[in-house]
């Protein structure tokens, strides 16, 4: 996107990529239908971004979703909106709208095309050159290419280079010690959108994963149509209804994903974190406990509450998981965690697993334009700032905003802004 923008504006671009092939993240994105945005109303919408909302509600203004489907549609494709308002390609898939989008900036009706070097990794070699003539300054970096090390000039550099997550698609986060090197402050990265490892059995500590039994009969089983409810240590309560995955070790899925960053930092503050769930959330606390209390005759308690409640097998071994023999047999006690069930969290999953990454460069570090105060004409955008959001479209949105406001930042940096027509300025 940022090179878009800078082609429009008559730059010559440069695209120096380490792996094989352009776009790889964004086509893992598009493995189960490529959500490019969200179609919510965009007072709601940049309120996803929890406390970044103010600079990503900047950088989203001409990027809303409106702007995003019209972008798309220059591109010969077309979007829908779903029933949850999620925007999707028509087809769902990312493969041909990312081919369609190679092929304009390669072969652009207006502007310079752009040119993609394959196979070029950086180390974080960068110098910035000023002269003493006053000329603006250049920047000299090193890549090793198939051809061998390569040294480059350029009036303007602008680093996209990926989160923490899915590290064989390029997204590694080897840049955070380079870039400290450089004088910016990078916040750590840390696992967004990601799953859970539960509390030992029985709340034993000091260990993680389910017992044996509920890992080896239910790992990979979906938990649909509870409400998760979930209050941290700042007062702040969360409760959706929705769906999610029974792991080996815990749990995941888009339900967890929606309030996963609370729950990261509790367990980041106070080691563990407690989500409650409710199983039946369609019934009053009344009629289950009136349902658990019918007498059952000789039939077996699982037999008794998949008769009277629907309680499947995944809802049982969840009660056994929690409950003490005692407490599944005591109605009151066993009525009041089908509908209030405790899950307490050990630790978030590795950061490779995550879906997006929290932590990177930060804001405060960069001007409007997400140039690096310090080191004028030097520009970083995409999932490595320091921001999160929650899957729904957020993540590819603000990462394409932020690119559109990074490339006419050095558009303006290189060009002067009276260069900046309006082919540039509404490419999305």
């Amino acid at each position: 996107m940022a090179a878009e923008m800078l082609s429009a504006a008559g730059a010559q671009v440069h695209i120096y990529d380490a792996m094989p092939s352009a776009g790889r993240k964004f086509l893992l994105a598009g493995l189960g239908g490529l959500n490019l945005t969200h179609a919510e109303p965009f007072e709601t919408f940049i309120t996803r971004f929890g406390t970044r909302s103010s600079a990503c509600g900047a950088w989203l203004k001409d990027s809303d979703a409106a702007a995003i489907r019209a972008w798309v549609k220059g591109l010969g494709l077309d979007t829908f909106v779903g029933s949850s308002q999620r925007v999707f390609p028509t087809d769902m898939k990312a493969a041909p709208l990312l081919r369609a989008w190679l092929h304009r900036l390669r072969h652009p009706t207006h502007g310079q095309p752009v040119t993609f070097h394959m196979r070029h990794r950086w180390h974080g070699a960068l110098k910035r050159d000023v002269n003493t003539e006053g000329d603006a300054p250049t920047f000299t970096l090193q890549f090793d290419s198939p051809q061998g090390p390569q040294t480059v000039q350029a009036d303007a550099v602008l680093l996209a280079l990926g989160g923490g997550s899915w590290a064989k698609v390029g997204s590694d986060g080897a840049w955070q010690p380079w870039l400290r090197n450089l004088g910016l402050n990078v916040s750590p990265l840390r696992p967004s959108n990601c799953g859970f490892d539960v509390q030992g059995p029985n709340g034993a500590n000091g260990t993680t994963g389910w017992s044996s039994h509920l890992s080896s009969q239910f790992a990979g089983a979906p938990l649909k149509s509870v409400v998760l409810s979930f209050t941290d240590s700042h007062g702040r309560s969360f409760s959706r209804r929705g769906e999610f995955v029974v792991t080996s070790t815990g749990i995941e899925g888009s339900l967890v994903y929606a309030v996963s960053a609370w729950l990261r930092d509790e367990i980041e503050r106070h080691g563990h974190a407690t989500l409650h769930l409710n199983l039946k959330p369609d019934f009053t606390p009344e009629r289950v406990q009136a349902e658990v209390a019918h007498p059952r005759g000789a039939r077996s308690l699982s037999s008794h509450l998949k008769s009277r409640l629907n309680l499947t097998p995944l809802h049982m071994a969840l009660l056994h998981e929690v409950l003490s023999k005692e407490a599944l047999h005591d109605p009151y006690l066993l009525a009041v965690a089908i509908q209030h069930l405790p899950i307490t969290l050990a630790a978030p999953r590795p950061l490779d697993e995550a879906i997006s990454s929290a932590g990177g460069v930060r804001l405060e570090d960069l001007n409007s334009d997400l140039m690096v105060k310090s080191l004028p004409g030097l520009f970083v955008a995409g999932e490595m700032l320091d921001w999160e959001a929650p899957t729904g479209g957020y993540l590819l949105s603000a990462c394409l905003a932020s690119g559109r406001l990074a490339g006419l930042g050095a558009a303006k940096q290189m060009l002067g802004e009276a260069t900046l027509g309006k082919s540039a300025l509404g490419q999305l």
